[in-house]
């Protein structure tokens, strides 16, 4: 049996309905078919998948419950969707579906699950990899990711504004805990934020939700970061979202939408434990007030006129404030 790393309990286990804080993971990898996949989870896990076009699959597993496996191919999962709502199958989408597999990724997005039953998703992974899926290090232009969808521990500014403070002065150094690589770094879709916001966002006194949309939206009109707020920012207003982004693809979920981690499916004992435990220092941070307010102002000092904050200096004192309170 393939061993895997257990995964770190965060700071805040439970939600303001003290209930466990639940987890959405989503997997990008290629390699295989969507059949092939769907069918290798039913088997294994025993699942009973419910047909709904050849771009998309809904699997249900005792284990996690309901998830989907689709192809990240927008043409092929519209046309597929309008063959679905005709009744007519098109002959040629059958094929098309097989070989795009192959060729696009295939994204497995799994259920909420809670934090303290994540080991749950490990047998899923190590079925995915036996079938021959391929992560980011098997491509050298796409972008295949990990999406972690965390539940936010309390729906509200103050709450929010920690996780953006504490994700913000992490930011760098998460890049490097990571170990994102090059295709990822600079493909549009895991942005980081502007320092100019970093500041603005250090520099505000318990703002009020109305201050962290209004500063958010000005300065990250889109789902492409590597910490995508929008979906949060839904759940409270959606109007007011798509009013700014116009973006049909944001959906409201109280979560955050944290898109920065490779898929390393590939690799023999990999798990979506190694993505979340560096996530989890991320949950350390926002809940200690009083480091919050210390790194802060640190990075605050470490402004230079004109160039800012030297972003290697900041990662080598971030780094050694982590080891020295042994959170990395």
């Amino acid at each position: 049996m393939t061993s895997h790393a257990p995964y770190r309990q965060p700071a805040r286990l439970t939600g303001s309905d003290g209930e466990v804080r639940k987890v959405g993971f989503e997997l990008e990898f290629s390699g295989v078919t969507l059949d092939d996949t769907a069918n290798a989870l039913k088997q294994k896990l025993d699942g009973n998948i419910v047909y709904q076009t050849e771009a998309e699959l809904v699997l249900e597993l005792p284990s996690i419950g309901k998830l989907t496996v689709e192809l990240d191919w927008a043409f092929l999962k519209r046309k597929a969707a309008e063959s679905a709502e005709k009744g007519e199958p098109e002959e040629w989408l059958k094929p098309l579906s097989q070989a795009a597999g192959l060729l696009v990724p295939v994204e497995v997005v799994c259920p909420p699950v809670a934090i303290d039953k994540l080991e749950r998703l490990d047998e899923l992974v190590d079925i995915l990899r036996d079938l021959g899926a391929q992560g980011t290090e098997e491509s050298l232009i796409a972008a295949y990711g990990v999406h972690i969808n965390a539940e936010i521990p309390q729906l509200n500014a103050p709450c929010m504004h920690a996780y953006l403070k504490a994700f913000s002065l992490l930011q760098w150094w998460l890049v490097e805990a990571h170990e994102v690589n090059t295709a990822r770094k600079i493909s549009p879709y895991i942005g980081l934020y502007p320092e100019a916001y970093v500041v603005e966002l250090l520099e505000m006194s318990e703002p009020d939700m109305d201050q962290l949309f209004a500063t958010y939206l000005e300065h990250n009109p889109t789902r492409n970061r590597a910490l995508d707020m929008l979906p949060l920012l839904a759940e409270i207003d959606e109007s007011r979202v798509q009013d700014a982004v116009g973006d049909a693809k944001v959906n409201a979920r109280p979560t955050f939408h944290y898109r920065l981690p490779n898929c390393q499916i590939e690799r023999p004992g990999w798990s979506p434990a190694d993505s979340w435990n560096v996530w989890c220092v991320v949950e350390a941070l926002a809940n200690d007030p009083q480091a919050l307010e210390e790194l802060g102002q640190a990075f605050l000092d470490a402004r230079l006129p004109v160039i800012g904050v030297n972003r290697r200096s900041w990662v080598e004192f971030i780094t050694r404030w982590l080891q020295d309170r042994e959170l990395a």
